[in-house]
């Protein structure tokens, strides 16, 4: 950091599985939020600690925005829209193959009268007909009004890296928010439990229904340098704990498996991860697990 250093917050928002944690994933160069293909996979709002020279660019990573009917969908929504207080820019990800219109379209009326810079991000140039997505970005620019509007596939980070440059450019003067070596603001403890809750999602697909969480245990240091992780897998009903846990524990075997190696990575020490599934019908209606998410309760 300089004395011309700048530093300033964008506002990653979209509908679900937009693409917005692997877009952030890409703009700090490595994994601070988890992705899956299931959609609302992001909970609570994430920042994610991207560097450009003297610039920080601290990005909110937000639950995708959706009509909320449970209590989890209306904690998740709040948390999306408190993403946005002060920033000092919002950048609105849009899937142009799905689209979610339904969810889009009341996002881009809210948008609308906001006063902060809005940009609009298209994803999956690498998959889209070019033709219709720049009709649908035409279309979305005559409603939400963008400063500017980038193609870009946060999958294979095409067009990312002058996504950074522009983002880096509006960033207001000022010091850091967070040292050089931090990318992000979520607690090694948080990031344990995503890491698992990720593989619950890749691993299980539509086997598991969306209504699972992993809480974090017990976090203890060892004297070898390794680190002892134990976690909780809270489910509904007794059959999706047989889901979990598999033939003779087999499933649950290799989601830890998977878990404990991508955390041995993230962490750059040896980890011992350590699982046990819970059913509890009606977690979402108890306060407690909001904490653990890192959510607002809300009525």
């Amino acid at each position: 950091m300089t004395d011309q250093s700048k530093c300033g917050v964008v506002a990653v928002i979209g509908a679900p599985n937009a693409g917005k944690s692997t877009l952030v994933n890409q703009l700090v160069g490595q994994k601070v939020a988890i992705t899956s293909p299931k959609a609302q996979t992001t909970r609570a709002r994430l920042l994610g600690v991207a560097l450009h020279g003297d610039t920080q660019i601290v990005l909110a990573d937000t639950p995708g925005i959706f009509a909320p009917r449970r209590r989890l969908d209306r904690a998740m929504v709040n948390a999306a829209w408190e993403g946005t207080n002060s920033a000092d820019a919002i950048l609105l990800m849009v899937d142009p193959i799905k689209q979610r219109r339904h969810e889009l379209e009341p996002l881009l009326e809210k948008l609308k009268d906001r006063p902060e810079r809005k940009l609009l991000a298209i994803n999956k140039v690498d998959k889209a007909v070019k033709e219709p997505m720049l009709a649908l970005a035409q279309e979305l620019d005559e409603k939400g009004d963008f400063a500017e509007i980038f193609f870009v596939s946060a999958l294979t980070g095409d067009g990312v890296p002058e996504l950074k440059d522009h983002l880096a450019a509006l960033m207001p003067d000022g010091p850091w928010l967070y040292p050089e070596d931090q990318v992000s603001d979520a607690s090694e403890r948080l990031l344990a439990a995503e890491v698992t809750r990720e593989q619950l999602y890749l691993q299980l697909r539509d086997e598991l229904p969306y209504d699972a969480a992993v809480r974090h245990e017990a976090y203890t240091e060892r004297p070898d340098g390794s680190v002892e992780i134990r976690q909780q897998i809270v489910v509904e009903r007794d059959g999706q704990k047989a889901i979990v846990l598999g033939k003779g524990g087999s499933q649950i075997k290799a989601i830890g498996e998977a878990a404990r190696k991508e955390l041995s990575d993230i962490l750059g020490r040896k980890v011992h991860l350590f699982l046990h599934v819970k059913a509890e019908e009606g977690w979402e209606e108890k306060r407690e697990f909001y904490e653990d998410l890192g959510l607002d309760w809300v009525q």
